[in-house]
């Protein structure tokens, strides 16, 4: 504590201390320094230990009464947040200088050495530094209190397929898991025929839909909800709802197209296998191996649905084929598969191996199918399917048998396969237990199909030690080793949990 006072002349002599008696410099109080601290403490009612709460989950600093911000140790941001604390008691005093003093970074306390000057007896001006500490207190902010509560969102995207099998949404769920857009999302919900995806911001949902319309064919509809409207700052708040609504076709669905449709493809035939759901609907024509992609908006504009499920698909076994060559296309005919071979084969139900019943029919499988190869297929020739296109058709056109794909042993694959997928954490609720045959149906494609897991991360399982023999190879189709990745793992740096790290 000292005096502020115009410099002494030097003809100017001292005076003696009211009090003490000690020669001094005149002042106005007629008090030397130590005197007058005994008599005014100019800090007095200003607090020296002061609360400050800070959220550990987003490392903001609550500034009354109710904004949080962003400041880092001892920086401008955060001096003025402490010295607003004390604003109120320092309306009598002049604040001359505030700075910071070293404390542990861990001690939950923030020291500021705070320098006051106040008028005091007869106009003196008293100068006193002193020392307050702020007590850092732990309090979760509002946003992320909801965030962990998980009710709290701003808005929701609603993906929803209406088909029997979730092909599509595997592989989707794979397609966000390697661009990791589910890291922002504040829950994600798996109900029937879809997933909710919850967000905190509207920026993040409109992220998700822009993703998903360059993924997969699909349309969207977008709405929101007035919560709440402040009159004073005129701001609203909204919860927004994004509806994407995929197309109703997955892999292996056998598909009738319209007239016009098909004419427009390249004078393909109308009964179509779905060979792939990528960005774009691959559709194949059994009878003449013409390909074509049907995108999100050509489809809406001319929707087809699929004629079958999995569930009703039916096993046949090869009794005859012959592979044709040389098959030519009618004027105006679009692109052919390289990857397929047509073929005319004959085939007999597995279950009607007692009787004489055989079916003859075209297939894009040729290249695949042996005599004795079983093979699932869709049995038009016995069934009863309501298809606006399909009653249409001249009878003669519509094939008895659509072969989809060779089947294999089901146990022996899974058995060898030494690799396994990354999944979502969701919440699942109302769900088929039908969902374990359907995942290995989505595993066995990828096996079978090299361009749809190019977009899918497939990790090497090490928990797998496959055993090699020459009787298990029925010949399916595997992953090989080199499009698998190694999934990371904290102990593999050390060798093992808490190991030390081995140094030459």
């Amino acid at each position: 504590m000292e005096y502020m006072q115009a410099p002494a002349t030097s003809s100017q002599g001292n005076i003696l201390c009211c009090t003490c008696g000690v020669p001094i410099p005149p002042n106005p109080a007629n008090m030397c320094v130590a005197c007058l601290r005994t008599q005014v403490d100019i800090s007095e009612g200003i607090p020296k230990q002061v609360t400050v709460h800070f959220c550990k989950q987003c490392e903001r600093y609550l500034q009354p009464p109710a904004s949080w911000v962003q400041c880092a140790l001892e920086s401008r941001e955060l001096l003025a947040l402490c010295l607003k604390k004390i604003k109120s008691s320092m309306t009598k005093v002049r604040l001359i200088d505030a700075g910071f003093l070293w404390t542990e970074p861990h001690s939950k306390r923030i020291k500021i050495k705070v320098t006051i000057q106040k008028e005091v007896m007869n106009g003196a001006i008293l100068q006193q530094v002193f020392v307050v500490e702020f007590v850092v207190q732990y309090q979760m902010c509002d946003d992320c209190h909801r965030v962990e509560a998980k009710d709290f969102w701003k808005a929701v995207v609603q993906v929803r397929q209406k088909t029997a099998h979730k092909k599509t949404f595997y592989y989707l769920e794979q397609l966000i898991l390697k661009h990791k857009l589910h890291q922002n999302a504040l829950n994600i919900k798996e109900i029937h025929e879809g997933i909710d995806f919850y967000y905190g911001t509207k920026q993040h949902a409109q992220k998700m839909v822009d993703f998903l319309q360059c993924t997969v064919p699909c349309r969207s509809k977008t709405s929101q909800r007035l919560i709440s409207h402040d009159i004073h700052s005129n701001t609203y708040n909204y919860k927004s709802t994004f509806s994407m609504e995929i197309v109703p076709v997955c892999k292996d669905n056998v598909v009738c197209l319209s007239p016009r449709l098909a004419q427009s493809l390249g004078n393909m035939g109308q009964v179509c296998v779905c060979v792939r759901v990528t960005s774009t609907i691959h559709l194949i024509d059994p009878n003449t191996l013409q390909i074509s992609e049907v995108d999100g908006n050509t489809y809406w504009r001319n929707p087809f649905n699929s004629l079958c499920n999995p569930r009703q698909l039916e096993e046949f076994i090869v009794m005859d084929i012959d592979i044709i060559r040389d098959q030519k296309l009618g004027a105006g005919a679009g692109m052919r598969s390289n990857k397929h071979t047509l073929a005319e084969v004959w085939v007999q139900k597995t279950s009607e191996m007692d009787t004489n019943q055989q079916y003859h029919c075209r297939t894009f499988l040729g290249h695949l199918l042996n005599i004795g190869d079983l093979v699932l297929g869709f049995d038009f020739a016995n069934s009863n399917v309501n298809d606006e296109y399909l009653n249409k058709m001249n009878p003669h056109h519509v094939p008895d048998v659509v072969l989809i794909k060779k089947s294999y042993d089901r146990t022996r694959r899974a058995k060898r396969r030494n690799w396994k997928l990354q999944e979502m954490d969701k919440d699942r609720e109302g769900m088929d237990t039908d969902d374990e045959r359907q995942y290995q149906d989505f595993l066995e494609d990828l096996e079978e199909d090299e361009a749809l897991r190019k977009n899918v991360n497939i990790y090497r399982d090490a928990s797998k030690i496959p055993v090699e023999s020459d009787t298990d190879d029925d010949g399916a189709p595997r992953i090989s080793l080199v499009e698998m990745l190694e999934e990371l793992s904290l102990t593999d740096a050390t060798g093992g949990e808490g190991a030390d790290m081995m140094t030459e």
